[in-house]
């Protein structure tokens, strides 16, 4: 049977056997021999209040330069584009709402064309100008229906062409207001 060898070109002994020049384990020396290697001495383990703390070994940084600058890429990004997508969502709406009030005025365009042909009828025109403007036909008797219902006491200052009372310098300058902002 061949002999192991170990790198430096020395053979390992059977299992059991110590290296030659180590002795036993506990690092005494035969014969004078100088140990091929140093023994490291094992530590004691101290149970003690005094006892050595195990530490952690050092944990990865979570951001590395690279998740930082394409952080800042990504969000440089999201900054310019949230203007224009802005921009794009007011435009739609302003779309929606225009579209929304084009067929309103479609519908009202419609309503009053059908007003407009009525007029073409000359029994609607005759019919209207009774109902509006108490107008007859030569021949005919007109007659008036008072409601008694409708007998209420006007105050005389409401009747139109009444004269006003006066009112204060500043009511008049406030109406001045209202009347330009109305314009």
């Amino acid at each position: 049977m061949q002999q192991r060898t170990r790198p430096g070109g020395r053979g390992i002994g059977p299992r059991g056997s110590a290296p030659r020049g180590q002795g036993d384990r506990r690092g005494t020396q035969r014969a004078g021999r100088a140990p091929s290697r140093p023994m490291v001495a094992r530590r004691a383990v101290a149970t003690g209040a005094g006892a050595a703390l195990r530490t952690r070994a050092p944990q990865p940084r979570r951001f590395t330069s690279r998740a930082v600058v394409l952080s800042l890429v990504l969000l440089v990004l999201l900054l310019a584009y949230a203007y224009p997508v802005r921009v794009y969502l007011a435009q739609q709406a302003e779309i929606e709402a225009l579209e929304e009030s084009q067929q309103r005025q479609t519908v009202k365009v419609a309503e009053m064309q059908a007003r407009a042909k009525k007029w073409d009828d000359p029994e609607y025109v005759i019919s209207q100008a009774r109902q509006r403007l108490h107008m007859v036909l030569p021949g005919e008797k007109p007659y008036v229906v008072v409601d008694p219902a409708n007998n209420q006491a006007t105050d005389p200052a409401e009747l139109p062409g009444a004269p006003k009372p006066p009112r204060p310098w500043y009511g008049k300058l406030w109406s001045s207001v209202e009347a330009a902002d109305k314009q």
